[in-house]
């Protein structure tokens, strides 16, 4: 079956897609560095703890231990390019039109739920779908809505008393940060996702996030019309 290049990313998508990456794995890390300060947070079950975030060899495998100063510094200058890069990509999608493709509609909560039988191998038959299918459009419109989120806890924690309006919509300080942390454990789990789903998809996919363009099957050309007097035009 001969094939085609067919267009499926805009340069400014993967521009912004692969720069996001850099941006964020530098908030995650800086942040790190700043929870190691104060390491609250843990897994309980009926008051007794199963986890704790993090284990003490995590922090110095990673050589985390005594550097906070170093991580607010990477935070608080790390967080305007993510703001900036995540406020251009919205906007292109908005006035591109890219965000027909991206946003999900109501069937796709429905369909969501046959495209990951059909990833787990339980169904055969993958639905209709566009440039993305509906699980997708469901976790990357989640992601955008959490890197708000991030945006809006941060704040919040950044600047609790200019922003004390803002603090206690969040429910104080202490309920800022601890959604802002768990957002931070919401990308990282959608990181491995998202690697693991390339992966399973396979090089096409990843290729076309480089270069813009797709390998599919060439459609067939359809035989030319007849002319009024019943001849081929």
């Amino acid at each position: 079956m001969p094939k085609q290049l067919e267009k499926k990313h805009p340069l400014a998508i993967r521009w912004m897609h692969w720069l996001n990456f850099p941006l964020l794995a530098m908030m995650i890390w800086s942040g790190l560095l700043i929870y190691w300060a104060n390491a609250v947070y843990s897994l309980k079950l009926f008051g007794n703890e199963f986890f704790h975030f993090f284990p003490v060899g995590f922090y110095d495998f990673l050589g985390i231990p005594f550097r906070l100063a170093e991580g607010m510094q990477l935070h608080f200058f790390f967080m305007w390019l993510f703001v900036g890069n995540g406020v251009v990509y919205v906007l292109y999608t908005i006035f591109s039109g890219e965000w027909r493709a991206l946003v999900p509609v109501p069937s796709s909560f429905k369909r969501a739920t046959r495209v990951a039988l059909h990833d787990a191998h339980v169904v055969k038959e993958l639905p209709p779908q566009g440039k993305y299918n509906d699980a997708q459009r469901i976790a990357y419109t989640l992601v955008i809505l959490m890197g708000v989120g991030s945006v809006v806890t941060g704040l919040g924690i950044y600047k609790p008393t200019q922003l004390a309006w803002l603090t206690s919509l969040l429910g104080g300080y202490e309920w800022a940060r601890w959604e802002h942390f768990w957002l931070m454990i919401g990308f990282v789990l959608f990181f491995v996702v998202h690697v693991l789903q390339v992966v399973v998809a396979g090089w096409a996919n990843f290729r076309s996030m480089i270069t813009g363009y797709d390998i599919v099957e060439a459609k067939a050309s359809e035989p030319p019309a007849p002319n009024p007097q019943g001849e081929l035009a």
